[in-house]
């Protein structure tokens, strides 16, 4: 697996096919996140614009060998085990790109409640960020996994099932994304963290939810391989 992880790694840095939802969630950021505004409120936007890029970055990895190359590797090492790896270095790409991300929202917002006049704690707002962006970073491969090849092959319905599917995911109830996102903007207004509890029960379900649906696409990848 480690050797597969190299492999799509240097694929995806080489095809530079990172840059447009990276340059898409740098824009983002440029709309949503100001110096010397709230920090929980900033954080909540950084990490829900992260779904979508973890989304498109999961399409990117899924899709990224040409079609000889992909059958290589899948006679190689089983297409289940080449699926999984294309989807954890998307999930590493988002992962890394997320905490980046907060770090650098945490160092120019101001750390203050949404009336800027009550403090919040800087460190227990950057884990709450940070705990909220691996949710949502993990939702967006749940639907980057069940939008790409090979559950939908067909880019026509794959690109709006993936727009639907990350919509979905940070305004339903009930979404580990919903309430993370919810838990930094209610906790800005209050002037509060839920910490320890409170982030790491999205954090929760993020993964059970990621880990159902990888695990049925590289399921289907190894029914569907030739």
């Amino acid at each position: 697996m480690t050797a597969l992880l190299r492999y799509q790694t240097a694929l995806l840095l080489r095809s530079q096919r990172w840059l447009p939802p990276f340059l898409l969630y740098v824009v983002f950021l440029g709309i949503g996140v100001q110096g010397g505004q709230p920090l929980l409120d900033s954080l909540g936007w950084t990490a829900a614009v992260l779904l979508p890029t973890a989304a498109w970055l999961v399409r990117i990895c899924v899709m990224g060998e040409p079609p000889a190359a992909r059958t290589v590797v899948a006679a190689a090492a089983g297409p289940a085990r080449a699926h999984l790896a294309a989807v954890l270095t998307a999930l590493a790409a988002a992962v890394l790109l997320g905490t980046v991300a907060t770090a650098v929202v945490v160092f120019i917002s101001d750390p203050v409640g949404a009336d800027h006049q009550r403090r919040v704690p800087v460190p227990e707002a950057g884990a709450a960020g940070f705990l909220a962006a691996l949710t949502c970073a993990l939702l967006g491969t749940a639907v980057g996994a069940l939008t790409a090849s090979p559950v939908l092959r067909s880019t026509g319905r794959a690109v709006p099932a993936l727009l639907l599917g990350a919509l979905l995911a940070l305004v339903v109830s009930g979404s580990p994304a919903h309430a993370a996102v919810t838990g930094l903007v209610t906790g800005s207004r209050s002037a509060t963290v839920g910490l320890p509890l409170l982030p790491l029960l999205p954090l929760a379900g993020a993964v059970l939810v990621t880990a159902a649906a990888v695990a049925a696409a590289c399921a289907l990848t190894s029914r569907r391989s030739p």
